[in-house]
């Protein structure tokens, strides 16, 4: 377990990520996941109240939804550490404090609790002066409803200037981030928002950390996205650098005996700041290589390879 710093979060080195949630994982399928998860010593949950409204007849907030049963089944609120966010459900679009109020109060109906762990902006929302979304924030933070706050899909001056304000009015300022990272997708994230998050101590949870699944090396060639939901979004990798990053993964894992996808997770708990990779699991069977991650040391030499080949 690691504390994420500012707060008395002690949190799971892999977050599980909720997006796959009433999408490609129904209501049995999940609560299958989120057993096994926790029993593999697993307490860190990631979703969305838009999750997943991109699905045909899906409203939102489904992910929420599941959650919130298998909690009120299982009895475990207390045990689990959950990160939900808003911005982007339709019936709470933005970040006023309308849409903050509204998409808070419809979470934890959701989710079944009095309360959300981690907090999260899903998106920025410059049409929303910062000062006015800093406060509505803050109040939730005062209210009980909300321990904790973070920032998901912000630049770095947006970020610095949303902390600044939160010290300027008072109240409470994010505490991490979440951002696109991966082996293959490093720009978001390397540079300026990497620096900043050193400088002010924030902890950093990468989505997207398989690359759609291109990182669990199970999409080598061409025809292997075919009929898969996330086909089209992992071949995409499939050029000179991928097949770098795919080789220097095969040798690593190969050498500790363990999965390319645990290998994959591994280096990002090497990059500064990164607490938790969020990865999702739509089967118990694709768990124990994303739970492996946290009895993999990888040593300085193999870090190394793996960075210099997906540069």
């Amino acid at each position: 377990m690691t504390l994420i710093p500012r707060t008395d979060l002690d949190v799971n080195p892999l977050c599980l990520g909720g997006n796959v949630f009433g999408w490609t994982a129904d209501e049995a399928q999940s609560f299958a996941v989120l057993d096994a998860y926790t029993a593999g010593g697993g307490n860190f949950v990631d979703t969305s109240d838009s999750y997943s409204q991109w699905v045909p007849g899906n409203e939102g907030g489904v992910s929420e939804t599941i959650i919130g049963n298998w909690l009120a089944r299982s009895g475990r609120r207390d045990d689990l550490v959950i990160a939900t966010k808003v911005s982007r459900h339709k019936d709470a679009v933005g970040l006023s404090r309308a849409s903050i109020r509204r998409g808070v109060e419809n979470s934890l109906r959701r989710l079944q609790t009095d309360h959300i762990d981690l907090y999260y902006a899903h998106y920025d929302d410059p049409d929303v002066p910062q000062e006015e979304t800093v406060a509505a924030f803050g109040e939730l933070v005062a209210e009980g409803k909300v321990r904790y706050l973070a920032a998901s899909n912000f630049t770095a001056d947006r970020l610095a200037s949303s902390l600044r304000i939160a010290d300027e009015l008072g109240v409470a300022r994010y505490v991490a981030a979440q951002s696109h990272y991966n082996l293959v997708h490093r720009e978001t994230v390397e540079g300026a928002l990497a620096e900043l998050l050193e400088t002010k101590n924030l902890a950093l949870f990468p989505y997207y950390s398989l690359a759609s699944g291109f990182l669990t090396g199970k999409y080598r060639h061409g025809g292997d996205g075919e009929g898969r939901e996330r086909g089209a979004a992992a071949l995409k990798y499939l050029d000179e650098r991928g097949f770098r990053v795919l080789d220097a993964l095969d040798k690593v894992a190969a050498a500790h005996a363990v999965e390319v996808t645990t290998v994959a997770l591994a280096w990002l708990l090497t990059r500064p700041n990164v607490l938790a990779p969020i990865a999702s699991a739509r089967t118990v069977e694709q768990l124990p290589a994303l739970l492996a991650v946290s009895g993999l040391e990888l040593t300085e030499a193999e870090v190394a390879e793996l960075t210099t080949a997906s540069a």
